[in-house]
């Protein structure tokens, strides 16, 4: 997932109570305990940096509905979980908050946000898997907002359209590359982006045993990781990647060289896009092609959702706003608004989302990638993993050494930092 960028927090916003009020519900919408909740005067609401634009117009509709006040305010998505451990014991935090998925293990274990009580109705809207990236331990702790994951992005100067394969794609990149100086780079020796390979091959970070993963079943040594991580020291041993994109800066290097035009295609994010069209550039945006065993790259998915605190006294409430901003219609105004992409079923086939060639790429990548493991222990993957590949790409050792190196190292932190979590 994209890295989030600590800002300044926006003034609070709070919408006044209008006066049509809706019907008298002391209940809620779902119920953890059974027992009835006096309707609140007011929900707080934590929204994502320069996202509550898209917030706005579900809270309005929501207090016509229902007569409670939404009042929220704007703030860095990580800088939510640290102020809620801080204000949340003392009932000043939010009654909601929003965070991205690969932080719902670590919350959860922590007590900080309430699983829900969704029916099959409401969560059958979403992709199944946005909803596998919201649950922790067979519960379910929010309802997505967005989803995102990396795409292939082509200057249209050099490709006039996205080739169909990988192979397609590698001959480009040892041709003349449409007068491109590189054909296509990609940072794969950052996990979040070779992910995709190693599991498109076959490989896994944690095994999936019917949405409950299993930490104790590392699968970054099987057959599939090493082929993956073979596959992509490939481009770097033939010098179709350059040396520079190895390592912390790789993706500083690679938007740069697409920015200067040197670059005919990238793999990359949605929040790459804007980016690169300030640049001049007139992009294109596809799925990623598929890899040379006609299988699809597997890229990991983010999933932006809307979560509810415990320490909130007004949980029932609080899920009915959840509900609220996350149904079909709201979804789709805010992504009007926002441009964040809603996994929900009926809007990927709403021209909204389908007749707009980035939107539609990331709908269907979406669709073929797996959920970022949203466990604690994933914490100690992402540093080994990402050495080992350097060390892969370099050529300093072979996939299999540096591999199996990762994972002693993965499985030694996971018993000495998580054992009995």
């Amino acid at each position: 997932m994209k890295k989030i960028m600590a800002y300044m927090l926006t003034p609070v916003l709070a919408f006044g109570v209008l006066s049509a009020c809706g019907p008298q519900d002391s209940s809620g919408s779902g119920s953890n305990t059974g027992k009835a909740e006096k309707k609140p005067d007011k929900l707080v609401v934590w929204e994502d940096t320069d996202k509550g634009v898209g917030l706005e117009p579900a809270a309005k509709s929501f207090e016509k509905k229902y007569g409670i006040k939404i009042q929220f305010k704007e703030m860095p998505m990580l800088d939510q979980q640290d102020k809620l451990r801080l204000d949340g014991p003392t009932h000043k935090g939010a009654d909601i908050i929003t965070t991205p998925h690969d932080r719902i293990g670590p919350l959860a274990t922590e007590g900080l946000i309430e699983p829900l009580n969704i029916s099959s109705e409401i969560t059958s809207q979403y992709t199944d898997s946005s909803i596998s990236a919201l649950t922790f331990k067979g519960k379910l702790y929010g309802l997505p907002k967005s989803t995102e994951t990396p795409v292939f992005i082509y200057n249209k100067k050099y490709m006039k359209e996205a080739p169909a394969t990988l192979d397609d794609l590698y001959k480009f990149s040892k041709g003349d590359k449409g007068g491109a100086q590189y054909g296509f780079l990609a940072n794969w020796t950052d996990f979040y982006f070779a992910h995709g390979i190693l599991s498109g091959y076959g490989g896994y970070v944690f095994k999936d045993n019917n949405g409950t993963l299993d930490t104790k079943d590392l699968g970054l040594t099987n057959k599939g990781s090493l082929e993956g991580a073979d596959y992509i020291s490939k481009w770097y041993k033939e010098g179709l990647f350059p040396k520079g994109i190895i390592g912390k800066k790789a993706g500083q290097t690679i938007d740069g060289l697409f920015n200067e035009k040197k670059v005919a295609s990238v793999m990359n994010g949605p929040w790459s896009f804007q980016g690169y069209k300030d640049a001049g550039i007139d992009i294109g945006v596809a799925p990623m092609p598929k890899l040379p065993n006609g299988e699809y790259v597997k890229t990991f998915i983010g999933v932006k959702g809307w979560n509810v605190s415990a320490y909130s006294e007004h949980k029932k409430w609080a899920q009915k706003f959840v509900e609220w901003i996350t149904n079909e219609e709201n979804a789709k105004i805010r992504y009007e608004k926002t441009q964040e992409i809603p996994p929900i079923k009926a809007l990927m086939k709403d021209p909204i989302i389908a007749d707009n060639e980035a939107a539609k790429a990331v709908a269907v990548q979406s669709e073929r990638g797996v959920p970022m493991p949203n466990v604690p222990e994933m914490a100690e993957v992402w540093v080994p993993v990402g050495n080992a590949l350097q060390l892969t790409a370099t050529g300093k050792q072979d996939s299999k050494k540096a591999l199996e190196d990762a994972s002693k190292t993965i499985e030694q932190n996971i018993k000495a930092k998580h054992t009995g979590k």
